[in-house]
C-alpha cells in the first residue's frame, strides 16, 4: 500500500527541528516580508552575499525552469545553487549546494542557528527555512543562485533579493486565488512583484494579453529592461526538436528531455534568461542542459518499483504533479498526442481542496477511458476519494473511489488485464506524486 508523504524520513537532528519550525507561527501561509527582512538583518543579511541571482516566479513551469537553467549552467562548468519548493520525498531537495543536495546534518545546524537567533518570535516554516538556504548561499561559494518563489512574488520571502541579475516569469494562470486575487492581472501583479529596478527581466508566453500588460507596465515603470516571449524573443517546434529566436541569434535545437510539447516555452524561457547574465554560457551548454535535465513527477515514466512490477507486459505507468486549471490544459494536449497509437489511457486522482479539481479534469474528459480517485495520504486538506470521483463524472468520465493508489491500480489492471495494453498516469497533486517516488522507489 502506498503511504503517506515524508515516508522516507531525514537524519533525527533534522527532523526534531523541522517539527520545531512547524510550530512558530499558526498559519501555513501567512504572505509577508517583515518577518523574513528582520530576521535576516539579526542574521548579518546573507542575501546580500550571494552570488548572480536568478528569481523566477509564475504559475506554472517555474520549477521546470529552473530544472532547464541549472542544466545549462552545471553543463558550461558553473557551480550553482538552488532553492525550489516544495520537495516531493526528502526536504534537503529543496537546497542544492554548488551541485548536490544539502547534508541532513548540515541543515539542521543551519537551521538551529536561525532558530536561535529568530528567539521564538512568530515566522512561518517557509520563510524560516529561506533564512537558512540563504545563510548556506552565503557560506558555501558558487557563481550563480537560482531562486524559486514559493508562493506569489511581491509578499513572498524570497523577495528580499535587492538586485537579482534576471528576475524571470513563467506562465501565470488561476492559483491559489485566496491569497494572490481573484482575476489573472491580480495575480500578474503579484508575480510582477520580483521585478526590481533597473534589473533585466525575461516573461515567457502567456495566454492572457492582461498578464503581458501587466508585466510591461511594471517593467516601464520600474526602469527594468524586459525580454517579452512572442515580442523580444519566441520559440517554435520543428520537425526534429524546436527553434529559439531573439535579435541577437536563432537556435535550431534538439527537444527537451523533459516530455510535453509545453517544456519548449519552458527551455525557451530559460534560454532567454541565460542570455542576460555576464556567464560563459554558450549554445554547445544550452543543448547539454536540454539533453541532461531532469524534474521528477513532470510527466515523468516510471520504470521500477513495485507499482510498476503490477502492470501487466506493454502497459506504462506516469507520474505527473501538475495541480491547476491551466496545468489540466496543457497535460490535455500532451494526452491527445498519446491518443494517436490508440492506446487507453486511464488515470489515478488526487488533489487537495485548495485547488479548482472539475477545472483540471474537463480538459482531460476526453482522453480518458476510466477514473480511479484517492485522497492523498496524509494530508487533512486533500479532497476525499469519494468527492474527487463525484468530481469526475462530474467532468465527463467513468469514475470511482478507492482507498489508496494500489488498489486503485489492482482494479484498472483487472478491469483492462485482458485486453490491449494501455497508459496508466497518476495526476492531480505534487504531493500525491511525492507519495509516489517515495513508495515506488
Amino acid at each position: 500500500m502506498i503511504k503517506a508523504a515524508a515516508i522516507v524520513p531525514a537524519a533525527p537532528r533534522l527532523e526534531a527541528v523541522l517539527e520545531r519550525m512547524r510550530l512558530l507561527h499558526p498559519k501555513v501561509i501567512d504572505l509577508s516580508l517583515g518577518r523574513i527582512e528582520g530576521l535576516l538583518a539579526k542574521l548579518g543579511n546573507p542575501e546580500r552575499r550571494l552570488p548572480p541571482v536568478i528569481h523566477v516566479a509564475g504559475t506554472n513551469g517555474k520549477g521546470s525552469t529552473v530544472a532547464f537553467l541549472r542544466a545549462m549552467a552545471e553543463a558550461a562548468g558553473l557551480r550553482v545553487h538552488v532553492y525550489t519548493s516544495p520537495h516531493l520525498v526528502h526536504f534537503h531537495e529543496r537546497i542544492r549546494l554548488a551541485g548536490h543536495f544539502i547534508d541532513d546534518d548540515r541543515l539542521a545546524g543551519l537551521l538551529e542557528e536561525v532558530e536561535q537567533v529568530n528567539g521564538g518570535a512568530p515566522i512561518t516554516f517557509f520563510e524560516i527555512t529561506t533564512a537558512a538556504a540563504f545563510l548556506a548561499f552565503a557560506e558555501e561559494p558558487a557563481d550563480l543562485v537560482l531562486l524559486e518563489v514559493g508562493l506569489g512574488g511581491r509578499l513572498d520571502a524570497t523577495n528580499v533579493i535587492q538586485a537579482p541579475a534576471v528576475s524571470v516569469l513563467t506562465r501565470i494562470s488561476m492559483d491559489h486565488l485566496q491569497f494572490l486575487g481573484d482575476s489573472i492581472g491580480a495575480i500578474a501583479a503579484e508575480k510582477a512583484g520580483i521585478i526590481k529596478p533597473g534589473c533585466p527581466v525575461v516573461a515567457g508566453p502567456q495566454v492572457d494579453m492582461a498578464v503581458t500588460d501587466v508585466f510591461q507596465d511594471v517593467a516601464t515603470r520600474l526602469g527594468s529592461p524586459l525580454a517579452l516571449a512572442g515580442r523580444d524573443w519566441s520559440v517554435e517546434a520543428t520537425a526534429d526538436g524546436f527553434r529559439y529566436c531573439d535579435a541577437a541569434r536563432t537556435l535550431d535545437l534538439p527537444l527537451p528531455a523533459l516530455a510535453g510539447a509545453h517544456q519548449i516555452a519552458n527551455a525557451g524561457t530559460a534560454i532567454a534568461a541565460v542570455t542576460q547574465l555576464a556567464l560563459p554560457i554558450g549554445e554547445a551548454a544550452v543543448r547539454q542542459g536540454l539533453a541532461s535535465v531532469e524534474w521528477p513527477a513532470r510527466l515523468q515514466h516510471l520504470r521500477r518499483g513495485p507499482l510498476v512490477e503490477m502492470l501487466p507486459t506493454g502497459w506504462d505507468l506516469h507520474l505527473d504533479g501538475g495541480h491547476n486549471d491551466s496545468a489540466g490544459e496543457v497535460l490535455a494536449r500532451h494526452l491527445a498526442g498519446w491518443r494517436a497509437d490508440g492506446r487507453p489511457l486511464d488515470i489515478i486522482f488526487g488533489m487537495l481542496g485548495s485547488k479548482r479539481p472539475l477545472d483540471f479534469l474537463r480538459p482531460l474528459a476526453p482522453h480518458v477511458r476510466r477514473l480511479r480517485a484517492v485522497a492523498i495520504p496524509g494530508e487533512a486538506a486533500s479532497v476525499t476519494a469519494a468527492e474527487a470521483a463525484d468530481l469526475a463524472r462530474q467532468a465527463g468520465m467513468e469514475a470511482a473511489d478507492f482507498p489508496d493508489v494500489t488498489t486503485a491500480l489492482a482494479d484498472l489492471v483487472a478491469l483492462g488485464g485482458d485486453g490491449e495494453p494501455a497508459r496508466v498516469l497518476i495526476c492531480g497533486s505534487l504531493y500525491l506524486a511525492g507519495t509516489i517516488l517515495a513508495a515506488n522507489g
